[in-house]
């Protein structure tokens, strides 16, 4: 099935936030475009649609909203899901990178053996900001032998130029800010 880009659609349901999480920093909320089902579907779609059938071994997801999007495209694509979450949050052995955000520092880990080495894993996040997350998340892919095939978004915030962070990969924004 051929769909239309939802970009128009996607773009009219996220909602802005002001000073959310902490004064200064504009949220992009994107809880109405995940209930409205046909936007969430064809947004899901999109993106799935993106990768050829067994280009992909894998989808990882990035704590938290990006657990969302990317378990649907791992749905969608047939194959396993990752999570990419925040430091303390694994049961098991994990790897961990810190990194910068827009608004300050975090660490995110993945689990060891979550991936068999050489496997192809697309990255899903929902937004694109400074790319910090993004970036952290690939290198910790990478560290227990994945390998990165692309990295896809739901939305980019270009002004905050997270795509030049993220130039050694295939890299794919649905919806620019």
């Amino acid at each position: 099935m051929h769909l239309k880009n939802p970009v128009d659609r996607l773009k009219a349901a996220v909602r802005d936030v002001a000073d959310f999480p902490k004064p200064g920093v504009g949220f992009k909320d994107i809880t109405p475009a995940l209930a409205d089902g046909q936007l969430f579907h064809d947004c899901i779609a999109w993106l799935a649609g993106r990768h050829k059938a067994g280009s992909v071994d894998a989808v990882a997801g990035i704590d938290a909203r990006g657990f969302i999007l990317a378990g649907a495209v791992a749905h969608r694509l047939g194959v396993g899901f990752v999570p990419i979450r925040k430091k303390g949050k694994l049961p098991w052995k994990t790897e961990c990178v810190s990194y910068e955000l827009e608004y300050g520092t975090a660490e995110i880990e993945i689990h060891r053996d979550a991936l068999q080495k050489g496997r192809n894993v697309l990255v899903v996040d929902d937004v694109l900001a400074t790319g910090g997350t993004a970036l952290a998340a690939c290198k910790l892919v990478e560290r227990i032998g994945g390998n990165v095939v692309g990295v896809d978004f739901l939305m980019g915030l270009s002004f905050l130029h997270g795509l030049q962070k993220l130039v050694s990969y295939n890299t794919y924004v649905l919806a620019e800010y």
